[in-house]
């Protein structure tokens, strides 16, 4: 019994905690772009690799 009197309330302080993080990103704006990760994924910014020459030998 004394070990439910420790773990209720910290089960209490973690969703409490995991609520407050749900709200601070809901407002700062993390689920604005919901598909906006999704096709930057899809996107090819890099770019062709070049061919690269070897060093001719002395000789």
């Amino acid at each position: 019994m004394v070990s439910l009197s420790w773990l209720i309330p910290a089960a209490l302080f973690l969703g409490l905690l995991g609520l407050a993080a749900f709200l601070w990103a809901l407002r700062s704006g993390q689920f604005e772009d919901l598909e906006g990760a999704a096709y930057r994924i899809l996107d090819d910014d890099e770019e062709p690799p070049t061919e690269k020459t070897t060093p001719q030998k002395k000789p």
